[in-house]
């Protein structure tokens, strides 16, 4: 039975770390160019190289996506970008564009590269091509099946790595690769600018009546007719090991801690607990999809890996998430009277009760007992988004604890 890898996204230093804690095999990062993810925070080469080396000394892997689909003059910029990656060590670098591969393959040889799903990767044979120019592992395309994946792996070297997507949200275009934004608005989202139309709400406009506006319906329920529900494998584990995935890849680069937190938890438990007992997993599945529901998310599907998603895989009639609970910040350093610094992300007041996601995947309900801000002053309440405060509750956290309250 493969051990598969559990691979975290990170928009942000603080966010890797918050990966690594709650049990991440590998965490995978956008550098400031040449990824797909342009709105995210993204890591600066300084922030590149203390996160590579954090993760490194809890075990934990970081790959760097540049994953766009370069045009001319990007060639000549990326190579000077993988000089830099090259003092800093990632383990892989993750990339769709054969022009970039090929810069990479001359500058950063020493650097394993994977191939992103943006490269539509949805047969051995492709697989088989990249192998052979050197690439390690392949990540497929969400329109494959589990049965599809399955018959790549009997195809395929062993030492080849599949990596496959199992949670987070779906695009409506084939593996990504999308011309909506670009003709929409003018931002590229095979350049990293998605404006994400495919969640907007449509109307149909007829030539000879302009400014009269008609839904568009794709049935009675609503007019969200690119609206994708949200990928989640998490009662699907065995059989993606079966199937022979190595990598199980959780989308949300975009995404805040809190998600990454309870996300990384609840399937590192889900893995681990599997590989330990499948009656233990089975066990616990009402736990870890009650879990899964506690983060930001839209209802979910199984995508494609059962055949080709029906009506069902759609949301039709809002394009919102579902939030349950917000998100406070981290815990930092703590100090000797048990307070600790935090700097807040949501409102939380002196009396309220909010929760402590420990990694063991208990979540400790505590009372807020003082709010003093970085002068020492006390603080009923902790209005200001980024405050540096000092905070004490009725139980001592650990450092990298992430703390929510219910919305």
């Amino acid at each position: 039975m493969r051990k598969p890898e559990l691979l975290i996204p990170a928009g942000s230093l603080e966010v890797l770390k918050t990966a690594v804690y709650y049990g991440a095999d590998a965490v995978y990062v956008g550098g400031e160019a040449f990824s797909l993810r342009a709105k995210a925070k993204n890591f600066s080469m300084e922030d590149l190289e203390e996160g590579i080396r954090y993760a490194h000394a809890h075990g934990v892997k970081v790959y760097v996506t540049a994953n766009i689909l370069a045009h001319n003059e990007d060639l000549e910029k990326a190579a000077d970008y993988f000089r830099e990656l090259k003092q800093v060590k990632p383990d892989a670098v993750l990339i769709s564009d054969p022009g970039l591969f090929m810069v990479a393959r001359e500058v950063i040889p020493e650097i394993p590269i994977h191939i992103s799903t943006q490269a539509n990767n949805v047969n051995y044979g492709t697989f088989l091509f990249w192998k052979s120019l050197g690439a390690t592992r392949v990540v497929t395309g969400r329109e494959l099946s589990l049965a599809e994946i399955r018959e790549i792996r009997a195809h395929i070297p062993e030492d080849m790595e599949i990596e496959s997507f199992m949670h987070g949200a779906m695009c409506i275009s084939y593996s990504g690769r999308c011309l909506l934004s670009n003709y929409l608005t003018g931002r590229d989202a095979n350049q990293g600018a998605c404006t994400h139309p495919c969640r907007w709400k449509y109307t149909l406009m007829e030539e000879k009546r302009p400014g009269e506006f008609f839904p568009v319906y794709e049935n009675e329920r609503g007019t969200f007719i690119f609206n994708s529900k949200d990928l989640c494998m998490i009662e699907h584990i065995p059989d993606m090991i079966d199937a022979g995935i190595d990598s199980f890849k959780i989308e949300g680069r975009m995404k805040a801690a809190l998600y990454v937190a309870v996300v990384a938890r609840t399937y590192r438990h889900a893995i681990d607990d599997y590989l330990k007992d499948p009656e233990l997993y089975r066990a616990h599945m009402d736990w870890y999809k009650a879990e899964i529901e506690k983060c930001t998310m839209r209802p979910f599907t199984t995508g494609f890996f059962y055949g080709k998603p029906d009506t069902d895989a759609q949301i039709y009639d809002n394009n919102t998430y579902i939030q349950d609970y917000i998100y406070l910040g981290m815990c930092g350093d703590i100090r000797e009277d048990g307070s600790f610094f935090l700097e807040q992300k949501n409102k939380f007041s002196v009396g309220e009760k909010v929760e402590l996601l420990m990694a063991d995947g208990t979540n400790l309900e505590a009372e807020v007992l003082s709010i003093t801000d970085d002068q020492g002053n006390p603080q009923e309440s902790a209005p200001h988004a980024r405050q540096h405060l000092f905070v004490k509750l009725s139980e001592v956290p650990e450092t990298g604890v992430i703390i929510r309250k219910k919305a």
